[in-house]
């Protein structure tokens, strides 16, 4: 049975999708989310702190700054203790 992603696993999987800096069309379409719900998950993280945005000639690119790097790491200690594997999406 196929359940939905939860806030969490969606924060997760935009961080480490932006380990390298990404566009926001680049987001969306690899956490296959609409254009709003994206625009809300990044301006979250954004306010954490765990998002930097940057301008490369007119491109608005992302990347997980290092203060993301403790969530990353909770997150997935987490999953694999409630879930026995790895979080597990599709990167």
């Amino acid at each position: 049975m196929k359940t939905r992603r939860t806030q969490y696993e969606i924060h997760w999987e935009i961080l480490i999708i932006c380990r390298s800096e990404r566009t926001f069309t680049q987001i969306i379409n690899r956490c296959d989310l609409n254009s709003k719900i994206a625009q809300e998950h990044i301006d979250f993280l954004s306010a954490k702190g765990y998002l930097s945005k940057t301008n490369d000639h007119g491109r608005t690119l992302y990347k997980t700054a290092e203060s993301a790097n403790e969530y990353l790491t909770l997150f997935a200690k987490i999953y694999q203790e409630l879930y026995e594997n790895s979080p597990e999406f599709k990167l």
